[in-house]
């Protein structure tokens, strides 16, 4: 083992939220391409909830990194799971663009309340990614709030 193996773990953002809305309109802001560009504030080129399909995330670019968020349909069962890898980031980079192999997971449950939604972006290399999980952790969090009030705007 390295010394650079030895030296580092991985970290998870967990967001853990009961949304006051049937599953059914959490899944749809999840899962329509003009409302994700609203919580995620960048529009998903190519996004299906579909297994296998490739989209994309435009956001700042940095250093050597293009600002381009790959992303593959991982799994996706309606109303009850959405999961996604999230490939961003250059190996030459440090801190902001730091290169990301992770992955998001949205699972749903129907509870009295509502929806309980369990978000996980898991995968996060310390301390290379200490940047981005600082950033993406504050940024899931503000996701969670936006997507329960467009699930509320859903018919």
């Amino acid at each position: 083992m390295s010394d650079a193996t030895s030296k580092s773990h991985t970290q998870d953002i967990v967001v853990d939220r009961v949304f006051a809305h049937a599953p059914e309109k959490v899944w749809k802001a999840l899962t329509t391409p003009e409302l994700i560009a609203r919580w995620i504030q960048m529009k998903p080129t190519g996004f299906a909830p579909a297994v296998g399909t490739r989209f994309t995330f435009q956001t700042s670019p940095a250093g050597e990194w293009d600002g381009v968020v790959r992303c593959q349909v991982l799994e996706a069962i309606p109303n009850e799971r959405l999961v996604y890898s999230w490939k961003s980031g250059h190996q030459g980079n440090v801190g902001y663009g730091s290169a990301l192999d992770t992955k998001v997971t949205f699972t749903l449950a129907r509870v009295a309340e509502g929806t309980r939604v369990r978000l996980v972006h898991s995968g996060f290399v310390l301390p290379t990614n200490a940047t981005a999980i600082k950033n993406l952790g504050e940024g899931w969090s503000k996701c969670a709030e936006d997507i329960e009030k467009i699930a509320g705007e859903q018919h």
